[in-house]
């Protein structure tokens, strides 16, 4: 047994390092073995074990559990990527996240990873065609775990939304990769425009808590946008903006603003304006 759990933490080290904890967590919790096994050490696969934990998240009375895990599991085994951006998002979470200290607590506990991940299988369905079924899931997520994300919005990996209260991706919003984002972040529209209308996200952004970033504007690689900002224009590579309406108030302070989230202002990195 030893050396199968070794041999799985060579071949897939994020699911190797999920088995290992979901045995440590059973140890100091008994109360949690059935959850812990059900979810994690039943299964031979981190997708398999994703699969199920979504459909058990989603399930109600209009569709049943298998019919979703059924579906997830078709996603996972269609598109590898699927799986391999749900590893980078645990890894994200736990590095960025300081209430996290493990890599099994997002796929039990967090549902900002959960509706991420939900949000994934929907874009699936989506982008084969089955759309009334990603509207589903859609609202789905949006109601179990408060997410709103159009199953049309094109997401990286190695994303980390903490909180995740009152999330809303619009249907045409593009998010880089590795991007952090606090809770009450929308990326919408300004009316009612029907082409491409919503915000393109770029690598390494961190946007902080209640931010709205409205419209087809272009918010740079690694810059920040600090809590309660409202963006409506270009934001380029490496700056802060903060203020309603946003306005470039210093540079975003280091290399990785969404891995260091840092979101103070007037600190290292910024100009003058920003210690106004």
């Amino acid at each position: 047994m030893a050396h199968t759990r070794r041999k799985l933490a060579e071949l897939d080290p994020v699911w190797g390092q999920i088995a290992q904890e979901a045995k440590a967590a059973i140890a100091d919790e008994p109360l949690l073995g059935g959850l812990i096994h059900s979810s994690v050490l039943h299964h031979g696969t981190f997708e398999s074990a994703l699969a199920y934990r979504i459909s058990l998240k989603l399930t109600s009375n209009e569709m049943p559990e298998q019919i979703l895990r059924e579906i997830c599991d078709k996603a996972l085994a269609s598109d590898p990527e699927i799986g391999l951006a749900a590893r980078a998002d645990i890894v994200a979470v736990n590095d960025r996240d300081p209430a996290c200290d493990r890599f099994l607590l997002p796929l039990l506990f967090f549902k900002g990873f959960q509706a991420i991940q939900a949000y994934r299988i929907a874009h699936w369905l989506w982008t084969t065609g089955r759309r009334d079924l990603a509207r589903f899931f859609q609202m789905r997520a949006s109601e179990v775990f408060g997410v709103d994300i159009h199953p049309a919005a094109r997401i990286g990996k190695g994303i980390m939304i903490d909180h995740a209260h009152s999330i809303v991706i619009g249907e045409t919003a593009v998010v880089g990769d590795n991007v952090s984002m606090l809770h009450s972040v929308t990326l919408g529209g300004t009316g009612k425009e029907e082409e491409d209308r919503h915000p393109k996200i770029g690598n390494g952004v961190l946007i902080g808590a209640g931010a709205k970033v409205l419209g087809n504007i272009r918010v740079g690689n690694c810059s920040r946008i600090a809590a309660g900002s409202v963006v409506l224009q270009e934001v380029p590579p490496c700056k802060t903006v903060a203020g309603v309406p946003a306005r470039i108030v210093g540079e975003a302070g280091c290399d990785q603003p969404s891995v260091k989230m840092d979101q103070l202002l007037g600190v290292r990195g910024t100009d003058d304006d920003a210690s106004d």
